[in-house]
C-alpha cells in the first residue's frame, strides 16, 4: 500500500473512529494525515519528542485498524454505497431515487 492510500484509509477511519482515540491522538493523526504537516512540525508545535509523535501516530493508526476489524463500518459503508449505485442503475423510477439519496445521507 503506498502512502497516499495508506491516508485516505487512515481518513476513513478517523472519520469513523475518531471519538475512539484520545485527544492526542487525534490531534497528531489530524495534523499528520488531514493538514500534511511532518512528524518534526507535530512534535514541535506540542513540545514533544520526534519519537513521542511517531509512536502516538503507529498506535493510533493500529488501533483504528482494530476497530475497523471488529467493527466493519468502514467496510459496510463501502458496500452499503456500492448497492445503492447498482440499484440507480437498474432503476430510474424517482420515488426510488429520491429514497436512495436519502439513504446515502444516513450513516
Amino acid at each position: 500500500m503506498n502512502e497516499l492510500e495508506k491516508s485516505i484509509k487512515v481518513n476513513f477511519l478517523l472519520d469513523r473512529y475518531q471519538s475512539l482515540l484520545t485527544d492526542k491522538q487525534r490531534a497528531y493523526l489530524k495534523d499528520y494525515f488531514q493538514n500534511d504537516y511532518s512528524i518534526t512540525e507535530i512534535s514541535q508545535n506540542h513540545e514533544v519528542s520526534r519519537n513521542a509523535v511517531y509512536d502516538q501516530i503507529k498506535r493510533a493508526v493500529d488501533r483504528l485498524n482494530d476497530y475497523e476489524k471488529n467493527l466493519n463500518l468502514v467496510e459496510k459503508y463501502k458496500k452499503r454505497i456500492d448497492i445503492i449505485t447498482q440499484i440507480k442503475e437498474l432503476n430510474k423510477d424517482s420515488k426510488i431515487e429520491n429514497l436512495l439519496k436519502e439513504l446515502e445521507g444516513i450513516e
